[in-house]
């Protein structure tokens, strides 16, 4: 049985009773399904969390499915896009302070998927170098940004 995403994520967000639409997006790696709903704000959570669980779920559903399903991105109204554009602003500048006074810079405990895009944004950076490094406490790490040596 092959797996719907579109249709696996209409009858989640259908099940938690949340009125929305669902437009398949294709993409180079892979599909993002983006939501459009009145309730944004409650379907993207805190810092996104909500939304990472939601794709979490449709995720793991669409792999019962069909275990060659690929996996599928979820955005609610280009929610990813802009904290992604704003992640890369914030490891410029942070890279820009490095550069410019020498001092090793520590952005705040991010998951693997936002220190990911650090770590890209900054891989070609002759300058600096990006490490993670763990957060007591946490399930997720911090990223030191620091003159290459």
């Amino acid at each position: 049985m092959s797996a719907h995403p579109k249709a696996t994520l209409e009858t989640v967000l259908e099940l938690l009773g949340f009125p929305a639409s669902v437009e398949e997006v294709p993409q180079d790696n892979g599909l993002v399904l983006d939501v459009k709903s009145e309730e944004a704000g409650r379907l993207i959570g805190r810092q996104g969390q909500t939304l990472a669980d939601l794709q979490y779920i449709v995720n793991r559903l669409l792999f019962q499915q069909d275990q060659s399903a690929p996996k599928v991105t979820v955005d609610v109204g280009g929610y990813r896009a802009q904290a992604r554009e704003a992640l890369v602003k914030k490891a410029r500048e942070a890279a820009e302070r490095v550069r410019r006074w020498g001092d090793v810079v520590e952005l705040e405990p991010m998951t693997a998927f936002d220190r990911r895009v650090v770590h890209q944004t900054l891989k070609d950076d002759p300058d600096i170098e990006t490490q993670s490094v763990e957060v007591e406490g946490s399930d997720k790490k911090a990223m030191l940004l620091r003159l290459k040596r």
